[in-house]
């Protein structure tokens, strides 16, 4: 069950000491020892600022930023936001629809329309998930779209900091849709760009088999990203943005595609972007393209395509030749083989050997990624929306399984092992085992790559450009039914009330409401400065970088958020050993 599928609405303004783990301590010492790095003892050289000026829109500068803007290949008119004093350009096309020929092909430019100054005023159509039944005007596979908000008072000068956010909805939908960003330009003191987009996703967006690699190309979705941040270096200028100062942020998947795009190509730095954002990095499963062919054939098959049934053999013909509600009656999530019970997510990034070059846990292990400071952190009960209601160890394997089909008993019994089920506090209206299962999926798939996130950029950039987090803000009916504080609940906080869905969630209209500020204001410091601290709130604590000081051992810290009591607090040993024992399986769960 997934819990952040909120469609938006406009609004025109708006006493245990902890220890870490000697293994852990000794790789990150290493590397920093390797890189002429100890925090105290060697000065830090960092192949990016570690601060950034206050960002100020000058309007004695550059040329007034219209509320029409020509991108060369289409000119499209926005709406201007009062009070707010915001400009907004909503639904406008980044690449060429991918129909037809160009599905499973890396997105191509936008066509050429200048014939007429197009409307950017209501949003794009979003692209289709496992859950669309019907196609309309607002979820269709045309659906390569993207938003900016900027302030009014932009120049083609401002050179503004640019919020460049990726939607989440585990690579099987577009699950964060239509955000409506006027709140935090107003609140940044109008002094940043914020950008949102669409991409591939479901079998649209990584249907997997070697097939599609000789006619076509894999991971489209991420390509489609990709695309998309070349798009604003060309582009965001227009809108009083800075191309050389992207922050690249999302939540679920779309913190998965964060990390996906740092350990692109190898960790090639295209210098498309300066910092990161990730909030609840979304590591599912991620294989080679061999192991996805069942995947491939299930999918023709289910849609007349097979060898036997397609023209001359040619599947991919066939494919792009079916209309798109076709294709989408076979967009579902399946099992494995090997299981009768379906997969929590089916259609997922693979490794290419391009884009994706190896598992993420090794890529980030090596530091073969693009190093840039980053904020990165998770909801303290991530797995509770997404498993289901175990009463029995039996169950709680057989889940893991499902998810990780290469798991062997022996990996299974040190998994028991580590997540017993008296182990962890109970949740209201769940059975014993839904705790166990609740944590150990939601520390594998959320929780650990972070902290792995956390570990690689310290290690190879530097410890004090790294701030790690733990959202613990509970919400009163939330908790009640039994779901704790669930993945993505930091989302409202973030954005502010309504901005994100209707009332998602509505305590920060009431009780929780004192949250909002604080939250924002490190986001927002973070996006203009790469340090959450410089316009932090006046009344939140300073953020410490996960690591600090140089005694033995040292204490990974993050900052836990939580009504009237957000403050740093260590990172317990025993999590951090049940994440090295996901980052021991990792080559098996193959993350």
């Amino acid at each position: 069950m997934a819990l952040d599928n909120g469609v938006s609405t406009l609004a025109e303004s708006g006493g245990t000491k902890r220890r870490w783990r000697a293994s852990n301590v000794n790789k990150v010492m290493m590397r920093l020892i390797s890189l002429g790095v100890l925090v105290g003892l060697i000065p830090i050289a960092t192949s990016r600022p570690s601060g950034w000026p206050h960002h100020e829109p000058s309007e004695c500068q550059g040329e007034a930023i219209s509320t029409v803007v020509d991108l060369g290949y289409s000119k499209y008119e926005g709406l201007r936001l009062e009070p707010a004093s915001v400009n907004q350009w909503l639904g406008m096309r980044f690449a060429a629809p991918p129909t037809g020929d160009l599905r499973w092909r890396a997105p191509q430019p936008a066509p050429l329309n200048d014939t007429e100054v197009l409307s950017a005023t209501s949003f794009g159509a979003t692209c289709l998930g496992y859950w669309e039944s019907e196609l309309s005007d607002s979820v269709n596979e045309d659906c390569l779209y993207l938003n900016v908000f900027a302030p009014a008072n932009a120049t083609t000068a401002s050179k503004l900091p640019v919020w460049f956010f990726i939607q989440g909805g585990g690579y099987a939908g577009n699950l964060d849709q239509n955000f409506n960003a006027t709140e935090v330009i107003e609140e940044s003191g109008h002094s940043m760009i914020f950008v949102q987009i669409n991409y591939r996703v479901g079998a649209f967006g990584f249907l997997a088999s070697e097939s599609i690699r000789e006619n076509g190309d894999l991971n489209v979705g991420l390509l489609d990203q990709r695309f998309a941040l070349h798009w604003v270096q060309k582009y965001i200028h227009l809108f009083g943005g800075d191309p050389d100062h992207v922050v690249i942020a999302g939540d679920s998947a779309g913190a998965g595609s964060v990390a996906f795009n740092m350990a692109a190509y190898g960790g090639r730095d295209d210098n498309l972007f300066v910092g990161g954002v990730v909030e609840s990095s979304f590591w599912p499963t991620h294989r080679k393209v061999s192991y996805m062919e069942f995947q491939f054939d299930r999918f023709a098959a289910n849609v007349s395509c097979g060898p036997d049934e397609a023209q001359d053999g040619n599947v991919m013909d066939c494919l792009r030749s079916k209309d798109t509600a076709a294709l989408q009656s076979a967009d579902y999530a399946q099992a494995f083989p090997g299981r009768t019970s379906a997969a929590e997510w089916y259609f997922l990034p693979v490794v290419d050997g391009d884009f994706s070059q190896d598992l993420l846990y090794n890529q980030f292990e090596q530091g073969s990624i693009v190093k840039v400071p980053v904020l990165v952190g998770d909801d303290t009960d991530e797995g509770t929306g997404f498993v289901p209601n175990e009463t029995t160890i039996t169950g709680f394997l057989d889940f893991m399984k499902d998810n990780f089909p290469k798991l062997s008993t022996e990996d299974l019994q040190r998994i028991s092992a580590a997540y017993p089920e008296d182990g962890f506090d109970m949740f209201p209206l769940h059975a014993g085992y839904f705790a166990a299962t609740a944590n150990a999926y939601g520390e594998n798939t959320f929780t650990c790559p972070g902290i792995e996130i956390s570990n690689s950029i310290a290690a190879y950039l530097s410890p004090d450009q790294v701030w790690n987090y733990r959202y613990n803000v509970e919400d009163r009916d939330t908790v009640a039914a039994g779901y704790g504080v669930p993945h993505v609940s930091e989302k409202t906080a973030i954005y502010g009330v309504n901005n994100t869905g209707p009332c998602n969630w509505c305590s920060y209209a009431t009780y929780n409401a004192p949250m909002v500020p604080i939250v924002m204001h490190y986001w927002i410091s973070f996006i203009k400065h790469l340090n959450p601290n410089v316009e932090k709130h006046f009344t939140a604590p300073e953020w410490q970088p996960w690591i600090q000081g140089c005694g033995h051992p040292w204490h990974p810290q993050r900052l836990k958020f939580e009504l009237n009591a957000t403050e740093m607090e260590s990172v317990p040993a025993d999590q951090l050993e049940r994440c090295d024992l996901w980052k021991d399986l990792a080559a098996v769960t193959e993350q």
